[in-house]
């Protein structure tokens, strides 16, 4: 895989942590980056790809009231907790 340096300034702290995992896990400071790295992109891509679905739900009309939703959500914990909303 071709691969490219890429530099950041970050935190003294910050650094110091990739260090301190980086020493525990007996690995170097470019695999934990990296790993971190690919971990947060994945999940931005998630958050993206749900943002999207909910957005596509929202312009079909798969939508609660929102006073459907806070009944729900008050009778959880509740001797009697509602079923959830289905459509």
């Amino acid at each position: 895989m071709a691969t490219r340096v890429m530099t950041a300034h970050v935190p003294v702290e910050l650094a110091e942590k990739v260090d301190e995992l980086a020493e525990r896990l007996d690995r170097s400071r470019g695999w934990i980056i990296k790993q971190a790295l690919a971990d947060w992109i994945a999940d931005e891509e998630e958050r993206y790809r749900m943002a999207l679905e909910g957005f596509a739900d929202i312009d079909a009309g798969r939508v609660f009231d929102h006073e459907v939703i806070q009944a729900w959500a008050d009778s959880l914990g509740t001797d009697n907790p509602l079923p959830p909303p289905s459509l």
